[in-house]
Protein backbone atom coordinates (compact mmCIF):
# COMPACT_ATOMS: atom_id res chain seq x y z
CA UNK A 1 0.00 0.00 0.00
CA UNK A 2 1.40 3.40 -0.95
CA UNK A 3 1.95 5.85 1.92
CA UNK A 4 0.29 9.25 1.28
CA UNK A 5 2.83 11.96 0.48
CA UNK A 6 1.55 14.29 3.21
CA UNK A 7 1.93 11.54 5.84
CA UNK A 8 5.50 10.70 4.76
CA UNK A 9 6.50 14.38 4.93
CA UNK A 10 5.14 14.58 8.51
CA UNK A 11 7.08 11.46 9.52
CA UNK A 12 10.28 12.88 7.99
CA UNK A 13 9.77 16.22 9.76
CA UNK A 14 9.27 14.54 13.15
CA UNK A 15 12.37 12.43 12.60
CA UNK A 16 14.49 15.51 11.84
CA UNK A 17 13.15 17.30 14.92
CA UNK A 18 13.98 14.24 17.02
CA UNK A 19 17.54 14.13 15.72
CA UNK A 20 18.09 17.82 16.40
CA UNK A 21 16.53 17.92 19.86
CA UNK A 22 19.01 18.67 22.70
CA UNK A 23 18.33 15.35 24.43
CA UNK A 24 19.57 13.37 21.44
CA UNK A 25 22.60 15.43 20.46
CA UNK A 26 25.72 13.61 21.62
CA UNK A 27 28.84 15.31 22.93
CA UNK A 28 31.87 15.18 20.67
CA UNK A 29 35.64 14.93 21.04
CA UNK A 30 37.58 18.13 20.28
CA UNK A 31 41.26 17.92 19.32
CA UNK A 32 43.85 20.67 19.80
CA UNK A 33 47.61 20.82 19.52
CA UNK A 34 49.64 23.28 21.60
CA UNK A 35 53.22 23.81 20.45
CA UNK A 36 55.08 25.66 23.21
CA UNK A 37 57.67 27.78 21.41
CA UNK A 38 59.79 30.90 21.75
CA UNK A 39 58.42 33.88 19.80
CA UNK A 40 60.14 37.20 19.19
CA UNK A 41 57.73 39.97 20.16
CA UNK A 42 57.85 43.78 20.08
CA UNK A 43 55.82 45.77 22.60
CA UNK A 44 56.34 49.06 24.42
CA UNK A 45 58.90 49.99 21.75
CA UNK A 46 61.23 47.15 22.72
CA UNK A 47 61.63 43.54 21.65
CA UNK A 48 62.25 40.27 23.46
CA UNK A 49 61.63 36.53 22.98
CA UNK A 50 58.68 35.15 24.95
CA UNK A 51 57.25 31.70 25.56
CA UNK A 52 53.97 31.23 23.68
CA UNK A 53 51.59 28.55 22.49
CA UNK A 54 51.56 28.28 18.69
CA UNK A 55 53.34 31.65 18.47
CA UNK A 56 50.29 33.54 19.77
CA UNK A 57 49.91 36.06 22.61
CA UNK A 58 47.37 35.61 24.07
CA UNK A 59 47.29 31.97 23.09
CA UNK A 60 44.64 30.12 21.04
CA UNK A 61 41.07 29.90 22.29
CA UNK A 62 39.63 26.48 23.03
CA UNK A 63 35.99 26.26 21.91
CA UNK A 64 33.76 23.38 22.97
CA UNK A 65 30.26 22.63 24.27
CA UNK A 66 29.06 21.43 27.62
CA UNK A 67 29.86 17.72 28.11
CA UNK A 68 32.33 17.62 25.20
CA UNK A 69 35.62 15.79 25.68
CA UNK A 70 38.74 17.82 24.93
CA UNK A 71 42.10 16.32 23.94
CA UNK A 72 45.01 18.76 23.86
CA UNK A 73 48.47 17.56 22.89
CA UNK A 74 51.08 19.86 24.43
CA UNK A 75 54.53 19.65 22.84
CA UNK A 76 57.39 21.40 24.62
CA UNK A 77 59.88 23.06 22.24
CA UNK A 78 61.46 25.43 24.80
CA UNK A 79 64.21 25.14 27.41
CA UNK A 80 61.82 25.38 30.36
CA UNK A 81 59.76 22.64 31.93
CA UNK A 82 56.09 23.24 31.10
CA UNK A 83 52.67 22.33 32.42
CA UNK A 84 49.23 23.72 31.51
CA UNK A 85 46.31 24.22 33.89
CA UNK A 86 42.72 24.36 32.61
CA UNK A 87 41.55 26.93 35.12
CA UNK A 88 38.05 26.24 36.42
CA UNK A 89 37.54 22.92 34.63
CA UNK A 90 36.20 20.55 37.30
CA UNK A 91 38.30 17.58 36.09
CA UNK A 92 35.86 15.09 37.62
CA UNK A 93 37.98 11.98 38.35
CA UNK A 94 40.60 13.24 35.85
CA UNK A 95 43.01 15.04 38.18
CA UNK A 96 45.90 13.84 36.01
CA UNK A 97 44.83 16.51 33.48
CA UNK A 98 44.54 19.42 35.94
CA UNK A 99 48.04 20.65 35.22
CA UNK A 100 49.79 22.28 38.21
CA UNK A 101 53.40 21.09 38.18
CA UNK A 102 54.38 18.79 41.05
CA UNK A 103 50.78 18.78 42.33
CA UNK A 104 48.93 16.60 39.81
CA UNK A 105 51.76 15.89 37.37
CA UNK A 106 55.46 16.17 36.81
CA UNK A 107 56.14 18.91 34.26
CA UNK A 108 56.56 18.28 30.54
CA UNK A 109 60.31 18.42 30.01
CA UNK A 110 61.96 19.95 26.91
CA UNK A 111 61.35 17.90 23.73
CA UNK A 112 58.60 15.91 25.47
CA UNK A 113 54.82 15.99 25.11
CA UNK A 114 51.66 15.14 27.04
CA UNK A 115 48.04 14.63 26.00
CA UNK A 116 45.61 16.38 28.35
CA UNK A 117 42.28 14.52 28.25
CA UNK A 118 39.21 15.80 30.11
CA UNK A 119 35.44 16.20 29.78
CA UNK A 120 33.56 19.44 30.39
CA UNK A 121 30.91 17.75 32.51
CA UNK A 122 27.99 20.01 33.38
CA UNK A 123 29.96 23.20 32.67
CA UNK A 124 29.26 26.04 30.29
CA UNK A 125 30.66 29.59 30.13
CA UNK A 126 34.07 31.27 30.10
CA UNK A 127 37.13 29.69 31.67
CA UNK A 128 40.78 29.91 30.69
CA UNK A 129 44.04 28.00 30.51
CA UNK A 130 47.54 28.99 31.56
CA UNK A 131 50.99 27.65 32.33
CA UNK A 132 51.26 26.42 35.92
CA UNK A 133 55.00 26.39 36.52
CA UNK A 134 57.52 29.18 37.15
CA UNK A 135 56.09 32.54 35.94
CA UNK A 136 55.44 31.28 32.40
CA UNK A 137 51.75 32.14 32.57
CA UNK A 138 52.74 35.78 31.98
CA UNK A 139 52.60 34.93 28.26
CA UNK A 140 51.32 31.34 28.17
CA UNK A 141 47.57 31.71 28.56
CA UNK A 142 44.32 31.82 26.58
CA UNK A 143 40.55 31.49 26.75
CA UNK A 144 38.28 28.47 27.08
CA UNK A 145 34.81 29.10 25.64
CA UNK A 146 32.28 26.44 26.64
CA UNK A 147 29.03 26.88 24.75
CA UNK A 148 25.75 25.43 26.04
CA UNK A 149 24.56 22.14 24.61
CA UNK A 150 23.06 22.45 21.13
CA UNK A 151 19.52 23.75 21.40
CA UNK A 152 19.92 25.01 24.96
CA UNK A 153 19.58 28.82 25.13
CA UNK A 154 21.35 31.26 27.40
CA UNK A 155 19.20 32.35 30.38
CA UNK A 156 19.31 35.89 28.96
CA UNK A 157 18.60 37.35 25.49
CA UNK A 158 20.93 35.86 22.90
CA UNK A 159 23.69 38.35 22.04
CA UNK A 160 24.32 39.42 18.46
CA UNK A 161 27.99 38.43 18.74
CA UNK A 162 30.51 37.35 21.37
CA UNK A 163 33.98 38.78 21.95
CA UNK A 164 36.76 37.49 24.19
CA UNK A 165 38.71 40.09 26.19
CA UNK A 166 41.92 38.84 27.84
CA UNK A 167 43.54 41.26 30.30
CA UNK A 168 47.21 40.82 31.12
CA UNK A 169 50.48 42.35 32.24
CA UNK A 170 53.65 43.03 30.27
CA UNK A 171 57.25 43.35 31.39
CA UNK A 172 59.98 44.73 29.13
CA UNK A 173 62.50 42.51 30.90
CA UNK A 174 62.67 38.72 30.96
CA UNK A 175 60.08 37.65 33.52
CA UNK A 176 61.92 34.48 34.60
CA UNK A 177 65.14 36.41 35.20
CA UNK A 178 63.14 38.98 37.14
CA UNK A 179 61.60 36.52 39.61
CA UNK A 180 64.82 34.51 39.91
CA UNK A 181 66.72 37.65 40.96
CA UNK A 182 63.99 38.63 43.42
CA UNK A 183 63.96 35.12 44.90
CA UNK A 184 67.72 35.22 45.31
CA UNK A 185 67.45 38.51 47.20
CA UNK A 186 64.38 37.50 49.20
CA UNK A 187 62.40 40.48 47.95
CA UNK A 188 59.50 41.30 45.64
CA UNK A 189 60.18 41.73 41.90
CA UNK A 190 59.49 44.94 40.01
CA UNK A 191 55.91 45.58 38.98
CA UNK A 192 54.98 45.12 35.32
CA UNK A 193 55.58 47.94 32.82
CA UNK A 194 52.07 47.94 31.34
CA UNK A 195 48.73 46.18 31.25
CA UNK A 196 47.32 44.67 28.08
CA UNK A 197 43.92 44.12 26.47
CA UNK A 198 44.10 41.15 24.08
CA UNK A 199 47.87 41.58 23.99
CA UNK A 200 47.88 45.36 23.35
CA UNK A 201 48.57 48.09 25.88
CA UNK A 202 47.49 51.02 23.73
CA UNK A 203 49.62 54.19 23.58
CA UNK A 204 51.59 54.91 26.75
CA UNK A 205 53.81 57.85 27.70
CA UNK A 206 57.15 56.25 26.84
CA UNK A 207 55.79 54.51 23.72
CA UNK A 208 53.02 56.63 22.15
CA UNK A 209 53.14 54.58 18.94
CA UNK A 210 52.04 51.38 20.70
CA UNK A 211 48.83 50.13 19.10
CA UNK A 212 45.67 49.29 20.99
CA UNK A 213 42.95 46.70 20.55
CA UNK A 214 39.90 47.73 18.50
CA UNK A 215 36.36 46.68 19.42
CA UNK A 216 34.00 47.24 16.47
CA UNK A 217 30.24 47.19 17.19
CA UNK A 218 27.02 47.73 15.24
CA UNK A 219 24.51 50.31 16.48
CA UNK A 220 21.70 48.85 18.54
CA UNK A 221 23.22 45.38 18.79
CA UNK A 222 24.02 43.59 22.06
CA UNK A 223 27.36 41.84 22.46
CA UNK A 224 28.62 39.44 25.10
CA UNK A 225 32.15 40.16 26.28
CA UNK A 226 33.96 37.23 27.86
CA UNK A 227 36.46 39.00 30.14
CA UNK A 228 39.44 37.12 31.62
CA UNK A 229 42.01 38.50 34.03
CA UNK A 230 45.23 36.72 33.07
CA UNK A 231 47.43 39.26 34.90
CA UNK A 232 49.99 37.79 37.27
CA UNK A 233 49.70 40.06 40.26
CA UNK A 234 47.02 42.72 39.95
CA UNK A 235 43.27 43.01 40.32
CA UNK A 236 41.80 45.19 37.60
CA UNK A 237 38.90 47.53 37.01
CA UNK A 238 37.40 47.22 33.52
CA UNK A 239 35.30 49.96 31.99
CA UNK A 240 33.96 51.20 28.62
CA UNK A 241 33.28 54.93 28.32
CA UNK A 242 29.67 55.87 27.62
CA UNK A 243 28.30 52.34 28.01
CA UNK A 244 26.77 50.22 30.76
CA UNK A 245 27.66 46.57 31.24
CA UNK A 246 25.36 43.82 32.55
CA UNK A 247 27.08 40.97 34.37
CA UNK A 248 25.43 37.62 33.52
CA UNK A 249 28.12 35.11 34.51
CA UNK A 250 31.28 34.77 36.60
CA UNK A 251 33.73 31.86 36.54
CA UNK A 252 31.45 29.94 34.14
CA UNK A 253 28.39 30.13 36.42
CA UNK A 254 25.30 32.18 35.53
CA UNK A 255 24.41 35.10 37.80
CA UNK A 256 21.41 37.29 38.31
CA UNK A 257 21.83 40.16 35.81
CA UNK A 258 23.68 43.05 37.44
CA UNK A 259 24.04 46.38 35.62
CA UNK A 260 27.18 48.40 36.31
CA UNK A 261 29.61 50.78 34.64
CA UNK A 262 32.69 49.20 36.28
CA UNK A 263 33.74 45.55 36.55
CA UNK A 264 36.24 44.37 39.14
CA UNK A 265 38.09 41.23 38.14
CA UNK A 266 40.91 39.53 40.07
CA UNK A 267 43.68 37.39 38.58
CA UNK A 268 42.18 34.01 37.73
CA UNK A 269 38.59 35.24 37.48
CA UNK A 270 36.34 35.48 34.42
CA UNK A 271 33.28 37.68 33.94
CA UNK A 272 30.75 37.67 31.10
CA UNK A 273 28.95 40.96 30.47
CA UNK A 274 26.36 42.14 27.99
CA UNK A 275 27.18 45.36 26.17
CA UNK A 276 24.50 47.17 24.17
CA UNK A 277 25.87 49.51 21.51
CA UNK A 278 23.50 52.41 22.17
CA UNK A 279 25.78 55.45 22.40
CA UNK A 280 26.41 58.25 19.89
CA UNK A 281 27.69 56.51 16.75
CA UNK A 282 29.76 59.53 15.76
CA UNK A 283 32.32 59.00 18.52
CA UNK A 284 34.95 56.52 19.61
CA UNK A 285 34.97 55.28 23.19
CA UNK A 286 37.81 54.30 25.48
CA UNK A 287 37.95 50.73 26.78
CA UNK A 288 40.18 50.64 29.87
CA UNK A 289 41.77 48.21 32.32
CA UNK A 290 43.42 49.76 35.36
CA UNK A 291 44.72 48.49 38.69
CA UNK A 292 42.77 48.14 41.93
CA UNK A 293 45.21 48.24 44.84
CA UNK A 294 44.25 49.37 48.34
CA UNK A 295 47.49 48.30 50.05
CA UNK A 296 50.57 50.52 50.43
CA UNK A 297 52.78 48.69 47.93
CA UNK A 298 54.13 49.53 44.49
CA UNK A 299 52.06 48.47 41.50
CA UNK A 300 51.73 48.99 37.76
CA UNK A 301 49.75 52.22 37.37
CA UNK A 302 49.76 52.21 33.56
CA UNK A 303 46.21 51.91 32.25
CA UNK A 304 45.67 49.64 29.25
CA UNK A 305 43.41 51.24 26.65
CA UNK A 306 41.47 49.99 23.65
CA UNK A 307 38.88 51.67 21.44
CA UNK A 308 35.23 50.86 20.82
CA UNK A 309 33.96 52.22 17.49
CA UNK A 310 30.72 51.90 15.55
CA UNK A 311 30.81 50.01 12.25
CA UNK A 312 29.71 52.04 9.24
CA UNK A 313 30.08 55.43 10.92
CA UNK A 314 32.97 57.75 10.19
CA UNK A 315 34.41 59.64 13.13
CA UNK A 316 35.92 63.04 12.43
CA UNK A 317 39.67 63.07 12.93
CA UNK A 318 39.25 66.20 15.04
CA UNK A 319 36.89 64.44 17.42
CA UNK A 320 38.63 63.04 20.46
CA UNK A 321 37.92 59.61 21.89
CA UNK A 322 35.40 59.72 24.74
CA UNK A 323 37.44 58.94 27.84
CA UNK A 324 36.38 56.61 30.62
CA UNK A 325 36.04 58.03 34.13
CA UNK A 326 38.27 55.59 35.96
CA UNK A 327 38.10 54.70 39.66
CA UNK A 328 41.04 55.62 41.84
CA UNK A 329 43.45 52.69 42.34
CA UNK A 330 42.38 52.42 46.00
CA UNK A 331 38.62 52.64 45.29
CA UNK A 332 37.65 50.05 47.90
CA UNK A 333 34.01 51.18 47.89
CA UNK A 334 33.72 50.54 44.13
CA UNK A 335 35.35 47.14 44.57
CA UNK A 336 33.14 46.14 47.51
CA UNK A 337 29.93 47.26 45.83
CA UNK A 338 30.66 45.15 42.77
CA UNK A 339 31.55 42.02 44.75
CA UNK A 340 28.55 42.25 47.06
CA UNK A 341 26.16 42.75 44.13
CA UNK A 342 26.90 39.34 42.58
CA UNK A 343 24.32 36.60 43.13
CA UNK A 344 23.85 33.13 41.66
CA UNK A 345 21.02 32.90 39.14
CA UNK A 346 19.45 30.14 41.29
CA UNK A 347 16.76 29.28 38.74
CA UNK A 348 14.96 25.99 38.23
CA UNK A 349 17.38 25.09 35.43
CA UNK A 350 20.47 26.40 37.26
CA UNK A 351 19.91 26.03 41.01
CA UNK A 352 22.39 27.12 43.66
CA UNK A 353 23.04 23.90 45.58
CA UNK A 354 24.54 25.50 48.66
CA UNK A 355 25.62 23.10 51.44
CA UNK A 356 23.49 23.88 54.50
CA UNK A 357 25.39 21.58 56.84
CA UNK A 358 29.14 21.43 57.40
CA UNK A 359 31.24 18.31 58.03
CA UNK A 360 34.62 20.05 58.05
CA UNK A 361 34.80 23.61 59.39
CA UNK A 362 38.20 25.10 58.59
CA UNK A 363 39.70 28.45 59.58
CA UNK A 364 42.62 29.49 57.37
CA UNK A 365 44.65 32.61 58.07
CA UNK A 366 46.25 33.94 54.87
CA UNK A 367 49.07 36.43 54.87
CA UNK A 368 52.74 37.25 54.59
CA UNK A 369 55.74 36.50 56.76
CA UNK A 370 59.51 36.81 56.92
CA UNK A 371 62.01 34.01 57.48
CA UNK A 372 65.75 34.31 58.24
CA UNK A 373 67.98 34.25 55.15
CA UNK A 374 71.64 35.21 55.70
CA UNK A 375 72.31 35.62 51.94
CA UNK A 376 69.20 37.77 51.32
CA UNK A 377 68.85 41.52 51.48
CA UNK A 378 68.45 42.62 55.12
CA UNK A 379 68.97 39.00 56.21
CA UNK A 380 65.33 37.97 55.69
CA UNK A 381 63.25 36.37 52.96
CA UNK A 382 59.68 37.47 52.33
CA UNK A 383 57.36 34.47 52.48
CA UNK A 384 53.64 33.76 52.75
CA UNK A 385 51.58 31.08 54.38
CA UNK A 386 48.22 29.61 55.33
CA UNK A 387 47.83 29.02 59.08
CA UNK A 388 51.49 30.05 59.32
CA UNK A 389 52.58 27.17 57.06
CA UNK A 390 54.69 28.12 54.04
CA UNK A 391 54.06 25.35 51.53
CA UNK A 392 57.14 23.53 50.24
CA UNK A 393 56.83 22.19 46.72
CA UNK A 394 57.66 18.47 46.43
CA UNK A 395 59.92 16.82 43.88
CA UNK A 396 57.37 14.07 43.18
CA UNK A 397 53.86 15.02 42.04
CA UNK A 398 51.46 14.81 44.98
CA UNK A 399 48.74 13.02 43.00
CA UNK A 400 51.17 10.25 42.05
CA UNK A 401 52.33 9.96 45.66
CA UNK A 402 48.70 9.66 46.76
CA UNK A 403 47.64 7.18 44.07
CA UNK A 404 50.68 4.91 44.38
CA UNK A 405 51.06 5.30 48.18
CA UNK A 406 54.57 6.75 47.87
CA UNK A 407 55.76 7.70 51.34
CA UNK A 408 57.77 10.71 52.53
CA UNK A 409 56.37 13.04 49.83
CA UNK A 410 53.68 14.76 51.91
CA UNK A 411 51.88 14.57 55.23
CA UNK A 412 48.14 14.96 55.72
CA UNK A 413 48.34 17.02 58.92
CA UNK A 414 47.63 20.49 57.54
CA UNK A 415 46.18 22.45 60.49
CA UNK A 416 42.42 23.07 60.42
CA UNK A 417 42.96 26.29 62.36
CA UNK A 418 45.89 28.45 63.52
CA UNK A 419 47.93 26.92 66.33
CA UNK A 420 48.40 30.32 67.98
CA UNK A 421 45.33 32.59 67.59
CA UNK A 422 45.88 36.35 67.81
CA UNK A 423 44.24 39.61 66.71
CA UNK A 424 44.74 38.91 63.01
CA UNK A 425 43.82 42.28 61.53
CA UNK A 426 45.40 44.58 64.16
CA UNK A 427 48.62 46.37 63.21
CA UNK A 428 51.51 44.08 64.11
CA UNK A 429 54.32 45.35 66.30
CA UNK A 430 57.68 45.04 64.57
CA UNK A 431 58.96 42.98 67.50
CA UNK A 432 56.43 40.21 66.76
CA UNK A 433 57.99 37.11 65.22
CA UNK A 434 56.85 36.98 61.57
CA UNK A 435 58.56 33.66 60.84
CA UNK A 436 56.57 30.74 59.40
CA UNK A 437 56.98 26.98 59.53
CA UNK A 438 57.54 25.11 56.26
CA UNK A 439 56.25 21.79 55.00
CA UNK A 440 54.38 19.85 52.33
CA UNK A 441 51.21 19.46 54.36
CA UNK A 442 47.82 18.43 52.92
CA UNK A 443 44.35 18.32 54.46
CA UNK A 444 42.51 15.02 53.96
CA UNK A 445 38.79 14.93 53.15
CA UNK A 446 36.46 11.95 52.76
CA UNK A 447 34.50 11.77 49.53
CA UNK A 448 31.35 13.93 49.51
CA UNK A 449 32.20 15.78 52.72
CA UNK A 450 30.75 19.29 53.02
CA UNK A 451 33.44 21.85 53.73
CA UNK A 452 33.40 25.41 55.04
CA UNK A 453 36.54 27.53 54.96
CA UNK A 454 36.90 30.92 56.61
CA UNK A 455 39.74 32.68 54.78
CA UNK A 456 40.98 35.28 57.28
CA UNK A 457 43.38 37.94 56.01
CA UNK A 458 46.12 39.01 58.41
CA UNK A 459 48.08 42.22 58.91
CA UNK A 460 51.40 40.42 59.32
CA UNK A 461 53.93 42.47 57.29
CA UNK A 462 50.96 44.11 55.49
CA UNK A 463 47.37 43.29 54.55
CA UNK A 464 46.30 43.18 50.92
CA UNK A 465 43.65 41.43 48.84
CA UNK A 466 44.27 37.75 48.08
CA UNK A 467 42.34 36.13 45.20
CA UNK A 468 42.18 32.45 46.19
CA UNK A 469 41.67 29.70 43.62
CA UNK A 470 40.57 26.16 44.44
CA UNK A 471 41.33 23.51 41.81
CA UNK A 472 38.84 20.74 41.12
CA UNK A 473 35.77 22.43 42.61
CA UNK A 474 33.40 25.34 42.45
CA UNK A 475 32.43 26.86 45.79
CA UNK A 476 29.86 29.31 47.12
CA UNK A 477 30.92 32.58 48.71
CA UNK A 478 28.45 32.59 51.61
CA UNK A 479 29.84 35.59 53.45
CA UNK A 480 32.52 38.24 53.76
CA UNK A 481 33.36 41.10 56.08
CA UNK A 482 36.02 43.37 57.52
CA UNK A 483 38.00 42.76 60.69
CA UNK A 484 38.29 39.41 62.42
CA UNK A 485 35.68 36.75 61.68
CA UNK A 486 33.23 36.39 64.57
CA UNK A 487 32.08 32.74 64.79
CA UNK A 488 29.04 33.70 66.89
CA UNK A 489 27.66 36.65 64.93
CA UNK A 490 28.91 36.41 61.33
CA UNK A 491 27.39 33.03 60.33
CA UNK A 492 23.95 34.41 61.13
CA UNK A 493 24.39 36.76 58.15
CA UNK A 494 25.55 34.08 55.69
CA UNK A 495 23.70 33.91 52.38
CA UNK A 496 22.69 30.27 51.93
CA UNK A 497 20.05 30.99 49.26
CA UNK A 498 21.75 32.52 46.22
CA UNK A 499 25.43 33.23 47.00
CA UNK A 500 27.73 33.68 44.03
CA UNK A 501 29.39 30.46 42.87
CA UNK A 502 32.96 30.63 41.63
CA UNK A 503 36.38 29.00 41.53
CA UNK A 504 38.44 32.09 42.49
CA UNK A 505 37.45 34.49 45.26
CA UNK A 506 38.96 37.61 46.76
CA UNK A 507 39.85 37.80 50.45
CA UNK A 508 39.63 41.52 51.31
CA UNK A 509 42.49 43.40 52.93
CA UNK A 510 41.82 43.51 56.65
CA UNK A 511 38.90 41.12 56.38
CA UNK A 512 37.63 37.60 55.69
CA UNK A 513 35.68 35.51 53.18
CA UNK A 514 33.62 32.37 53.88
CA UNK A 515 33.21 29.66 51.25
CA UNK A 516 31.45 26.28 51.14
CA UNK A 517 31.81 23.33 48.78
CA UNK A 518 31.19 19.59 48.52
CA UNK A 519 34.27 17.38 48.19
CA UNK A 520 32.77 15.25 45.40
CA UNK A 521 35.93 14.94 43.30
CA UNK A 522 38.59 12.40 44.35
CA UNK A 523 42.23 13.36 43.93
CA UNK A 524 44.70 16.01 45.08
CA UNK A 525 43.54 19.58 44.61
CA UNK A 526 45.66 22.70 44.88
CA UNK A 527 44.43 25.81 46.71
CA UNK A 528 46.48 28.98 46.40
CA UNK A 529 46.55 32.74 46.09
CA UNK A 530 46.39 33.65 42.40
CA UNK A 531 48.80 36.54 42.83
CA UNK A 532 51.81 34.79 41.34
CA UNK A 533 54.27 36.41 43.73
CA UNK A 534 52.34 35.08 46.73
CA UNK A 535 52.16 31.58 45.23
CA UNK A 536 55.93 31.75 44.78
CA UNK A 537 56.31 32.81 48.42
CA UNK A 538 54.29 29.81 49.65
CA UNK A 539 50.67 31.00 50.00
CA UNK A 540 49.28 27.63 48.99
CA UNK A 541 48.19 24.20 50.23
CA UNK A 542 46.35 21.17 48.87
CA UNK A 543 43.46 18.91 49.75
CA UNK A 544 43.57 15.16 49.26
CA UNK A 545 40.06 13.79 48.66
CA UNK A 546 39.74 10.06 49.13
CA UNK A 547 37.80 7.80 46.77
CA UNK A 548 34.15 7.15 47.52
CA UNK A 549 32.29 3.90 46.80
CA UNK A 550 32.71 2.24 43.44
CA UNK A 551 34.39 3.33 40.20
CA UNK A 552 32.16 6.37 39.62
CA UNK A 553 33.46 7.90 42.84
CA UNK A 554 37.10 6.97 42.30
CA UNK A 555 40.07 8.62 40.64
CA UNK A 556 40.80 7.15 37.22
CA UNK A 557 44.20 5.48 36.67
CA UNK A 558 46.99 7.69 35.33
CA UNK A 559 47.46 7.86 31.54
CA UNK A 560 50.37 5.99 30.00
CA UNK A 561 52.08 9.20 28.82
CA UNK A 562 51.99 10.97 32.21
CA UNK A 563 55.26 12.95 32.40
CA UNK A 564 58.01 11.68 34.68
CA UNK A 565 59.98 13.82 37.10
Amino acid sequence: MEIPRRFSVCILTLFVIFLLSPTTVHSIIRHYKFNVVMTNTTKLCSSKPIVTVNGQFPGPTIVAREDDTVLIKVVNHVKYNVSIHWHGVRQLRTGWADGPAYITQCPIQPRQNYLYNFTLTGQRGTLWWHAHILWLRATVHGAIVILPKLGVPYPFPKPYKEKTIVLGEWWKSDVEQLINEATKNGTAPNASDAHTINGHSGPISNCPSQSGYGLPVRPGKTYMLRIINAALNEELFFKIAGHKLTVVEVDAVYTKPYKTDTVLIAPGQTTNVLLTANANTGSKYMVAATTFMDAPISFDNVTATATLHYIGHTVSSSKKTVLASLPQPNATLVSSKFIKSLRSLNSREYPAKVPTTVDHSLFFTVGLGANPCPSCNNGIRLVAGINNVTFTMPETALLQAHYFNISHVFTDDFPAKPSNPYNYTAPVDQSVNAATMTGTKLYRLPYNATVQIILQNTAMILSENHPFHLHGFNFFEVGRGLGNFNPEKDPKRFNLVDPVERNTVGVPAGGWTAIRFIADNPGVWFMHCHLEIHTTWGLKMAFVVDNGHGPDQSLLPPPADLPKC
